[in-house]
């Protein structure tokens, strides 16, 4: 017997309508009469996050905020160094929620001294921002442009380069020193989803309430992993198995997401006027990025020797992104968008692990010998340990 399709026309698309209809109503009510519960004796709630403080001229201050409380803010006063200035909001004295401006402090500053700054509402209610180090804030040329190009260029490209001229070296190794190898790739990786999310979620903590910024990184660090590997499936579809050169690519590429991370913090040191901290951290992020070559190279090292625009292509994509931080850090930073750059970063390495992962465990199938052997361990805990110790003259 044929079954009847009832209800395939229009009314039936007006039915499912009908409750996201009727929520939209609820919530509009809400929105405009607060549920019966609204009081008018309250004092407002007040959410202003300092984002950026920038020092464009001798003479004067600029303080980015927003406003991520449900209520607007007024400022009333602006405080430097416990003395009341003068001041001009971009875009007039109130910002509505979710409102972002700038506050422009004229003021005549020293290089090199320690300000603090305190935005004063009219309800009385304080916000606090400081300038460590006192120092013109870089503007936008094509002098700054290539000095930053090239800060991103030793911190990325060339480490990533010269990692990668290990492998004539690596291909020598064993089928046990390769696997060796593979696992301390993984020991890497794992080492820089760690570090990754840890940035992002310091990061999100410091975004006004209102964005949910530590499970906004932690869902967009978990869709990106499951997009990737989706798109991996479909990939692989009809295909024994996806090339190791193509692994080596997506490696390149998680790295490559994680080193835009540093360049943000390079580039924001810098713009900041942090110049001994910036130049610290180009001393060590280059030593700790130039393992990343070896991580690139390690699912290749069984396979016929691709050619050098291979090499090159994995050096800019693993390297390149570094270039890319340091221009947003240094010219519009934004918390937001760097926690989620390091979380679509943490995603992306962590299906790289997952694909390296299988290498091993297919190379342990072929050589019948255990996938947790105490050289595959080695491997994880050499890797983890390289990065650790790398790290230190960072942190240090």
């Amino acid at each position: 017997m044929e079954k009847r399709h009832e209800g395939r026309g229009p009314g039936w698309v007006l039915l499912g309508l009908i409750p996201l209809l009727g929520l939209g109503l609820l919530l509009a009510f809400i929105v405009l009469n607060g549920a019966g519960v609204a009081r008018s004796d309250l004092p407002p709630v007040e959410d202003l996050t300092v984002e950026r403080v920038a020092l464009p001229t001798e003479y004067e201050m600029v303080v980015s905020v927003t406003n991520g409380g449900p209520d607007p803010v007024t400022i009333a006063q602006v405080n430097v160094n416990d003395a009341l200035t003068g001041f001009e909001v971009e875009s007039g004295n109130t910002i509505p929620p979710l409102g972002s401006t700038e506050i422009n402090i004229p003021y005549t500053w020293v290089e090199g001294e320690a300000y603090a700054i305190t935005l004063i509402t009219n309800t009385g209610t304080t916000f606090d921002a400081e300038v460590p180090l006192a120092a013109l804030t870089p503007g936008f040329s094509g002098e700054s442009l290539f000095r930053y190009a090239l800060i991103g260029f030793y911190v990325g490209v060339v480490p990533v380069s010269l990692g990668l001229l290990w492998y004539p070296f690596l291909r020598r190794l064993g089928v046990s020193g390769m696997n060796f190898v593979l696992a301390l790739t993984v020991g890497l990786l794992v080492w820089l989803v760690v570090d990754g999310m840890l940035e992002a979620v310091e990061l999100a903590g410091q975004l006004p309430g209102v964005f949910s910024g530590v499970p906004m990184v932690l869902l967009v660090a978990l869709l990106t992993f499951l997009g990737l590997l989706g798109a991996e499936s479909l990939f692989r579809r009809g295909r024994d198995e996806s090339s190791r050169l193509s692994t080596s690519y997506r490696i390149s590429a998680g790295i490559g997401l994680h080193n835009l991370g540093e360049g943000l913090a390079i580039g924001a040191a810098f713009a900041l006027g942090e110049a001994a901290l910036g130049t610290f951290l180009i001393i060590g992020f280059t030593l700790h990025n130039i393992t990343e070559g070896v991580g690139i190279a390690a699912p290749i090292l069984k396979e016929r020797r691709p050619s050098l625009w291979h090499f090159v292509g994995l050096a800019l994509l693993g390297g390149g992104p570094a270039i890319l931080g340091t221009w947003i850090a240094g010219f519009a930073y934004s918390n937001l968008l760097s926690a989620l750059f390091l979380a679509v970063g943490v995603g992306a390495i962590l299906q790289v692990i997952y694909e390296v992962t299988r290498l091993l465990l297919k190379d342990s199938a072929q050589t019948k010998a255990p996938a947790l052997s105490g050289t595959n361990l080695g491997g994880l805990t050499a890797g983890i340990a390289i990065m650790y110790a790398t790290a230190l003259l960072v942190s240090v």
